[in-house]
């Protein structure tokens, strides 16, 4: 049905006139066009004629049904005209594009800090306006209404008048036992519109649709990083205090937070609890497995555009593109050495702690990281099983033979200040300690700096006197053969 303009002025004069003529009978509501009214009753009877044929979820409007078959079909109609990324709704795609401008359009006047909606404005001013507040008179905690203080009392006395009747576990509010009560009946009803995963709890859904959208609410103030979660703000922020709370008992090194600390406990546990199904290799982390499991597939979706290389994870790429670019952003705080990956950093650190975890069960010989130990095990075996085709030289280690094959055909690692090139990256980066004339292996009783472990090992023989290389035609011994 399609109305001329002098009728429609004339309907728009009387709704002036009269107000709104669709009054709701259940509550004090009333609406301009009779359609809308007839969406609103839904809200009552809780009517949902608009039911989904793939999964056979109900909606009150046709316009809602739409939206979630989206999730079904992959249809992604609003896109981004700056970065080209799609969106099924367009409010996922309205709070996505204020990443590109920037735009807090919200202002507090009391303090100047701007928000993306009003919502969020009107929240924070409740902080400015103390006395409407609600205190705490046993730890001074403010609310904005009596009913939250009343709830935040039951903290103090330890009341938890809401229990569960499935298992018997009592709560201090009626949503926290809602929300417990979920875990008994399956139940997720915060679905993303966007990839169809369900949430119990609200707030780990408005998270989760941070994914879609891009928005990283949180930054921090000393250089600028954004995240998409308060918590991982917390932990960045520790990188630049330098504080390392958690302690290990076993050997006493010293980690930022504590699934850091748990990592590296599993070390000297040698605990494994994440197996390949494919192969049954066990590993200590679920990221370990995962880029193992990657051997299996040989899937790496990641190139480099600069050489073209390929990787299997993002964030190899980006250690990867250090090399090119020369950034080192990881620093010993002991020597000022810098490193393109926090993994080399850590192993670098083990010089000046002399920490070795890993130990031989054959001879006890310990050793800084899990990859020497291995080396080392192979020399009380004998077995080198990958043999060069060029010369008929076999290896341990299919690394050593593929570094050794680089004598035959190449040596790509250069030193950048006098050219000298090395079939190794260890090679390069002893040879370029002579240039910066880093020393960072120690002789405790003396002091004296060395480039390399085993021109220390030498020195320390000083110290003992001992001479281990006897000739066997004098009989004269020696510090070195």
């Amino acid at each position: 049905m399609s109305f001329s303009s002098e009728h429609q002025d004339c309907m728009l004069s009387l709704m002036s006139k009269w107000g709104k003529p669709y009054k709701c009978q259940e509550f004090d509501k009333a609406f301009d066009w009779n359609s809308l009214l007839i969406q609103h009753r839904r809200i009552h009877p809780v009517e949902k004629p608009y039911k989904c044929e793939e999964c056979g979820k109900v909606f009150s409007a046709h316009s809602a049904l739409s939206i979630h078959q989206r999730i079904h079909t992959g249809e992604k109609p609003y896109k981004c005209e700056e970065c080209g990324k799609a969106f099924s709704t367009r409010s996922a795609l309205y709070i996505h594009k204020k990443i590109h401008s920037g735009e807090k359009p919200y202002k507090c006047e009391e303090c100047a800090k701007a928000f993306y909606f009003p919502s969020l404005l009107k929240q924070h001013q409740r902080t400015h306006s103390a006395e409407n507040l609600c205190k705490c008179e046993e730890c001074g905690k403010a609310f904005y209404l009596p009913s939250f203080l009343k709830q935040h009392q039951r903290i103090h006395s330890a009341e938890n008048p809401y229990r569960c009747e499935e298992c018997g576990k009592a709560f201090s509010y009626p949503s926290t036992l809602k929300q417990h009560q979920r875990i008994h009946s399956g139940e997720k009803p915060y679905r993303c519109e966007e990839c169809g995963k369900a949430f119990r709890r609200s707030t780990y859904f408005h998270q989760h649709q941070r994914i879609h959208t891009g928005e990283k609410p949180y930054q921090c103030e000393e250089c600028g990083k954004t995240f998409y979660y308060r918590s991982n703000l917390k932990g960045h922020q520790i990188i630049h205090s330098g504080v390392k709370p958690y302690k290990c008992d076993v050997c006493g090194s010293m980690f930022r937070t504590s699934s850091d600390l748990s990592k590296h406990q599993r070390i000297h546990a040698e605990v494994k609890l994440y197996s390949c199904e494919e192969c049954g290799k066990a590993f200590s982390t679920h990221s370990y497995l995962i880029r193992h499991k990657l051997g299996h597939s040989r899937e790496k979706p990641y190139k480099c555009e600069e050489c073209g290389k390929t990787f299997c994870y993002p964030s190899i790429l980006k250690e990867h593109q250090r090399i090119h670019s020369g950034v080192k952003p990881y620093n010993c705080d002991i020597c000022g050495s810098m490193f393109r990956t926090r993994s080399e950093l850590s192993k670098h650190q083990r010089i000046h702690a002399e920490v070795k975890l890993y130990s031989c069960e054959e001879c006890g010989k310990a050793f800084s990281t899990h990859s020497y130990l291995m080396r080392h095990r192979l020399g009380h075996s004998g077995e080198k099983p990958y043999k060069c085709e060029e010369c008929g030289k076999s290896y341990s280690y299919p690394s050593l033979l593929k570094e050794h094959q680089r004598i035959h055909s190449q040596n790509p690692y250069k030193c950048d200040i006098c050219g000298k090139v090395f079939c190794t990256r260890s090679g390069r980066s002893k040879h370029q300690r002579i240039h910066t004339g880093e020393k960072p292996y120690k002789c405790e009783e003396c002091g004296k700096g060395f480039s390399t472990h085993s021109y220390l090992t030498l020195h320390k023989l000083l110290h003992t006197e001992e001479k281990p290389y006897k000739w066997e035609e004098c009989g004269e011994v020696f510090y070195t053969c």
